[in-house]
């Protein structure tokens, strides 16, 4: 399986590039990992809608270039199912079961994703009802990730 990360904007702290990078070591012994980071576009400190919609779609154009052909989609935004460890486990071994040999998930900009990429996606993903910062949201999806392909595999992680 690959797993493939678009995500919008850089990190900026460096334990929270410290932290993805360890996660994304990890699951690497279970699954071949790709990053790529998407430029975010600027916007003023009080955009309106009009702004942020046009910066979605300039931010959708660049992800949907950077998606693999045959890639089962997972975007993650506010109004998607939330699951389980072990429902994003058993999801992801079902993705693998569909002949899908390649998952890539979204994360989008703290304005979140352009409705055309939440309608391409095969499943739309929730961390949670609470509020977190956007810039903790790699590092919890890799740490999940890992998770899941840990409990998958039968790994003492998760317990």
């Amino acid at each position: 399986m690959i797993i493939h990360i678009i995500s919008v904007g850089r990190l900026k702290d460096k334990w929270l590039r410290e932290g993805c990078a360890e996660y994304i070591k990890m699951i690497s012994g279970h699954a071949q990992i790709r990053e790529t980071e998407i430029p975010d576009e600027k916007l003023p400190d009080s955009p309106s809608e009009k702004l942020i919609a046009q910066a979605l779609s300039a931010e959708a154009e660049r992800i949907t270039a950077a998606i693999p052909k045959g890639s089962a989609v997972i975007a993650m935004c506010i109004e998607g199912k939330q699951l389980s460890s072990e429902e994003l486990s058993a999801g992801l071994d079902d993705l693998c079961l569909q002949g899908k040999s390649t998952v890539t998930v979204l994360i989008g900009s703290s304005y979140g994703l352009a409705d055309s990429l939440k309608a391409r996606a095969d499943v739309r993903l929730s961390m949670s009802r609470m509020t977190f910062p956007h810039r903790l949201a790699k590092v919890m999806l890799c740490e999940q990730i890992y998770r899941a392909l840990s409990i998958s595999s039968g790994g003492r992680y998760h317990k």
